[in-house]
């Protein structure tokens, strides 16, 4: 069987979203648990909307790590002793990891000649953000964000919400979740 029967064999969800956030300093155990689980703090937004989403589409989510670079939610990871959070320390880890790189691969994963992500949703602080918007898809993001990226989001095709909250604020959480309901994939 060669990659195209392959690919038109593949069951792809009608709504298909990746959720991008980075790591926390609240680590939720000293145990090995998923990084979805491992998180707490500022991340607990961000996992609140993965899961209000579930019902809406299939969505994934991918943490930036200090210690991993950019993961799927669902990698294994125990406590480790540095988190970035200024703009320096996450260009050491983009020059360590290079997790851009990861993260343009993975919003441009096909199935067939259809993006196998048709939404991504970024949560990530301004510093983050800035180096992140380059290699992020044009028409497909959804950003929750610094105001000073508001013009820039929508002259590239993105939904905009201002940063609330931690990470995503409430009335942000229920606008996206509408802002799903309301889109339909095959349009």
């Amino acid at each position: 069987m060669n990659n195209s029967e392959e690919s038109n064999m593949i069951k792809v969800p009608e709504k298909r979203i990746f959720v991008i956030t980075n790591d926390s300093t609240v680590f939720q155990t000293d145990k090995w648990v998923s990084a979805f689980e491992m998180f707490g703090g500022r991340v607990t937004e961000v996992k609140n909307l993965v899961t209000d989403l579930c019902g809406e589409a299939d969505v994934s989510m991918g943490i930036i790590s200090g210690r991993f670079g950019f993961i799927p939610a669902n990698y294994v990871v125990m406590p480790y002793p540095w988190v970035p959070e200024s703009k320096e320390d996450f260009e050491l880890l983009q020059s360590k990891r290079d997790f851009l790189g990861a993260i343009k691969k993975t919003l441009g994963i096909k199935v067939g000649d259809t993006y196998l992500y048709d939404k991504v949703i970024v949560c990530v602080p301004k510093v983050l953000f800035e180096m992140m918007k380059d290699v992020l898809p044009d028409d497909r993001v959804i950003a929750i964000t610094n105001p000073q990226f508001e013009e820039e989001c929508r002259n590239r095709g993105w939904s905009y919400y201002k940063r609330g909250g931690s990470r995503v604020g409430k009335k942000n959480a229920a606008d996206i979740i509408k802002e799903i309901e309301g889109w339909n994939a095959g349009a």
